[in-house]
């Protein structure tokens, strides 16, 4: 029987480890997301998870082992964050290159410089053309779902690419919440016995992983990448139908609350996904049109979703704990490219809030939302707007 508890995200996400049962487990501890392969290894040390574990030196040498242990055949798992995760960012492109499916969990937390330990997605945002899939949980039942998720995805033979499922630095890392633990039987039968499609050491079978990619050879590898991108979408909205009939939650790539009527979409990911539901009920009480949408999958991006959403709505609003300089947000510049050919498109506005753990309040919103009406009127409005800058440090 599942077991219902309450664990902080981080917790959930070394018990869906657990569930999955990798055999190695390669880690290097960092700020937030430490207690992953801490817990993972008591899990190993009590001999509840037959695994391998890996202490190394760096994150690189982290995903390298990973690397290396896919390819030989087996089931991985890592963790990591931030500064660890930027400096493993050669190897994911090897990772994604050799179609290994690996699965990362990631406690999102802002880059240096400063300094900064909290929550933005600037870490994994920044990874966005490496070829890994992206999956963003709102809350901590999320963590732990999504993580057995991506793997089922991953693996599936028409994707074969590593995954990283995020969550919030300290919002939901650190912080307790409802949980349920699905029952391991369950589990098995919705992940199978892992058997590698074409990434293992067999001498009845020799194949050359890691090769030199001449001219002749590289760019069909890279399209081999963007078609399993592509093959994932399908693959993804199985197994959030297979997941729903086996545990009784729901995932969507992307998830509606109050868009029917509504003339003005709030849009984001991950656990300010929570907070902007909350202040759609509020203005919805006003009598404000407001809804909100949540995007679970990043990457692939879920553009046929995406130009549905459109059609329900005058003004997108688009709220991101990210920026590419120059631009705005990742998300307006995937929305602005996807909603490009559409005969009658909705304005797109973009509002850069919460970087660095900055809390976003319903004030802040309540700003974005009166930037958002101006173009809703027809009226002059700032693409691109910074919400909840102290403008007396500027």
């Amino acid at each position: 029987m599942p077991i219902r508890t309450v664990m902080k995200a981080n917790e959930a996400a070394a018990w869906a480890a657990k569930l999955a049962k990798p055999k190695v487990i390669a880690a290097f501890p960092i700020t937030p997301s430490t207690l992953v392969p801490e817990k993972i290894s008591e899990f190993v040390a009590n001999g509840e998870l037959d695994a391998e574990f890996i202490k190394v030196e760096s994150e690189h040498s982290a995903i390298s082992a990973c690397v290396g242990a896919s390819a030989a055949g087996v089931r991985v798992f890592t963790a990591t964050a931030s500064q660890g995760l930027a400096l493993m960012h050669e190897i994911l492109f090897i990772a994604s290159g050799m179609r290994l499916p690996i699965v990362m969990a990631i406690g999102n937390r802002a880059l240096s410089s400063p300094i900064n330990i909290w929550n933005d997605w600037q870490d994994t945002i920044s990874e966005r053309d490496t070829g890994w899939m992206q999956f963003y949980a709102e809350n901590n039942q999320e963590a732990l779902d999504l993580i057995l998720i991506a793997y089922k995805v991953a693996e599936d033979e028409r994707v074969l690419l590593p995954a990283m499922v995020g969550f919030d630095a300290f919002i939901l890392t650190h912080t307790v919440e409802p949980v349920e633990i699905p029952d391991q039987e369950v589990v098995d039968e919705f992940l199978g016995e892992y058997e590698p499609k074409h990434a293992y050491i067999d001498p009845k079978r020799p194949i050359t992983q890691g090769a030199l990619g001449f001219p002749a050879h590289y760019m069909e590898a890279r399209y081999g990448v963007w078609q399993a991108n592509e093959n994932a979408k399908k693959v993804i909205d199985e197994v959030f139908e297979e997941f729903e009939k086996r545990f009784g939650r729901k995932y969507q790539k992307v998830e509606e609350y109050r868009t029917d009527d509504a003339e003005i979409i709030l849009v984001t990911m991950g656990s300010l996904a929570g907070t902007v539901k909350e202040y759609v009920d509020r203005m919805r009480e006003k009598g404000v049109k407001v809804g909100a949408a949540k995007l679970t999958v990043y990457r692939p991006f879920p553009a046929e979703e995406v130009r549905e959403l459109a059609k329900k709505a005058k003004v997108i609003a688009l709220l991101e704990k990210n920026v590419t300089y120059s631009i705005g947000g990742a998300l307006f510049q995937d929305f602005s490219r996807t909603l490009v050919n559409l005969d009658e498109r909705p304005k797109l506005v973009d509002f850069i809030v919460g970087l660095g753990g900055r809390d976003v309040t319903f004030s802040q919103l309540d700003e974005a939302l009166a930037i958002a009406q101006k173009a809703l009127a027809g009226e002059e409005y700032p693409e691109v707007s910074w919400v909840g800058l102290r403008k007396e440090i500027l």
